[in-house]
């Protein structure tokens, strides 16, 4: 269906979210922190990104930033699981992150958000 980056610094973690994606259609691409990640969007664009936010060498919403300047449209889905980590959410959707999901996330939560996030924008023109 679609191919779909994976950033997060735990690898259980975007092991268990690379299985969810893949029992859902989609191919899972992975990297380990926000500069892996931001280099693997560049040498094989992904339709979209999952990211955490909080994570060494590059955090998401550095990661976040980098991505939006590359490609305005990437669809871009933040995880976190920090305590307080609403409030990074919300900053997150704040800076262009198209939606938010807290950490612990059940596969049905993180596929109907891959899903919202992937369809067509309406046709302005309709």
């Amino acid at each position: 269906m679609a191919k779909i980056l994976v950033i997060d610094d735990e690898p259980q973690v975007r092991r268990a979210i690379c299985q969810m994606l893949a029992r859902g259609g989609h191919e899972a691409l992975e990297a380990n922190d926000g500069a892996e990640g931001i280099a693997v969007a560049r040498t094989t664009p992904p339709d979209a990104v999952i990211t955490d936010i909080m994570m060494p060498n590059k955090e998401g919403i550095e990661t976040i930033r980098e991505l939006r300047r590359d490609r305005p449209d990437l669809p871009i889905l933040v995880i976190s699981g920090n305590p307080g980590s609403s409030l990074y959410l919300q900053m997150a959707t704040l800076l262009g992150a198209h939606s938010a999901l807290a950490k612990p996330f059940r596969s049905a939560e993180l596929l109907e958000a891959v899903a919202a996030m992937l369809k067509p924008a309406p046709d302005a023109r309709a």
